[in-house]
């Protein structure tokens, strides 16, 4: 008998490693059951609900969408709520364009939360590495109190950074504007967490090669957060692009309107016009759907590696 004939016995850290692929195996297996079924019915009966679902939750967009392509009579029009009696028109567009100032709330809507998204994602991320690879004095303390700050609404904020703002002479300036959207305790959480889960070994790796804490965190630790980063910079994006009441109050200068700000500047003197309405709705949104379309991968695979996905 040969060395090559005889049995291999594998190693415990072999055999540990197979039971454990073993286990999760199993484990996705039975989410597999629990969420859709073993049966063919069942699949299809969870399927339609979430056809139900989806069309639930899509028909208010699909609402808005036609009312901005009606008149102003048909979108009164009770008897045509459906489909307008006078056809599809683009007057709504065109009146919401010609009586405001859309290129200009839009650029300034775009530079605002860019700007915003950058700061927020880079401060958040250098505090949430701080919380969760160093120890320093307070640590504990300065991190329940992040903690607490989620729980503060941000409408509270308004009269302390408005008073700080007039204090810095900022007011009716970009500055204004940007710096307050850019404390965002939930992201330094979120982060934090997420650089928890990530394999101490590879920090070890990195010290024994000389690296210090920066090299670390920027060479190591940000390369492979790039999903979580993303889902984290769409979130903040979204919420400062569709912010109203801070640009409103430390702005009031038409120059430095926000698209939401601009919007709401758009009345007419014969009351609610519902078509002039949904169709800057539309616009407003427009911009959020084309960044969410080109980024949602990003956010699925960092739901997927955080462990919310059931991985």
């Amino acid at each position: 008998m040969t060395s090559t004939d005889l049995p291999v016995r594998p190693t415990p850290q072999a055999d540990g490693h197979i039971r454990e692929l073993q286990v999760r195996r199993r484990s996705s297996r039975r989410r597999t059951h629990l969420s859709l079924g073993e049966g063919r019915t069942s699949r299809l009966l969870a399927l339609a609900a979430l056809t139900v679902t989806a069309a639930v939750w899509l028909l208010p967009m699909a609402w808005a969408l036609l009312t901005a392509f009606k008149t102003e009579q048909d979108a009164s029009d009770p008897d045509h709520w459906f489909w307008p009696r006078h056809g599809l028109t683009l007057d709504g567009f065109n009146a919401v364009w010609e009586r405001g100032d859309l290129p200009t709330w839009m650029l300034n809507s775009f530079l605002i939360a860019a700007a915003v998204t950058v700061i927020t994602v880079l401060v958040s991320a250098m505090a949430g590495y701080a919380f969760s690879r160093t120890r320093f004095t307070g640590r504990r303390t300065l991190f329940a109190l992040t903690v607490a700050a989620v729980l503060v609404p941000p409408q509270l904020l308004i009269v302390p950074w408005f008073q700080q703002m007039l204090s810095l002479h900022l007011l009716d300036t970009y500055a204004a504007v940007i710096l307050p959207q850019t404390v965002a305790p939930v992201m330094v959480f979120i982060l934090k967490k997420h650089f928890d889960s990530l394999p101490r070994e590879l920090e070890e790796a990195a010290r024994i090669d000389g690296a210090g804490h920066w090299r670390i965190f920027w060479s190591v630790l940000l390369p492979l957060s790039r999903p979580m980063l993303a889902a984290v910079a769409i979130f903040v994006f979204i919420g400062a692009w569709n912010n109203f009441l801070w640009p409103f109050v430390s702005t009031s200068d038409p120059a430095l309107m926000t698209l939401p700000v601009g919007i709401t500047s758009v009345k007419d003197a014969y009351g609610i016009q519902y078509a002039q309405s949904m169709a800057s709705a539309v616009l407003a949104a427009l911009p959020l759907v084309v960044v969410f379309l080109f980024f949602q991968r990003h956010i699925v695979k960092s739901v997927a590696t955080t462990g919310l996905g059931g991985q």
